[in-house]
């Protein structure tokens, strides 16, 4: 499971990867603009929105290592030649 592309991964793993790619996106071009504006508040939400991004990303990871155990039992109980 671990070098397998990533059509063969599960469908939660990719929308929360997805979503955690997009939400980091906008964190980081929204701390661009704040930091060259000079506003401080906007770039502090930034801030806040990128911690999500991360955070959402640790769950993908999460997701990935239930269903990489899942593999190994399925694997471990199937009958072998």
């Amino acid at each position: 499971m671990l070098s397998i592309p990533w059509d063969a991964l599960s469908p939660l793993y990719k929308l929360i990867v997805g979503i955690s790619m997009g939400v980091s996106a906008v964190g980081i071009v929204l701390a661009i603009v704040g930091a060259n504006t000079g506003k401080m508040p906007l770039l502090y939400t930034a801030v806040g929105i990128i911690i999500v991004g991360v955070l959402l990303h640790v769950g993908g990871l999460m997701v990935r290592g239930r269903d990489a155990r899942a593999y190994r039992m399925a694997q471990e109980n199937s009958p072998r030649r």
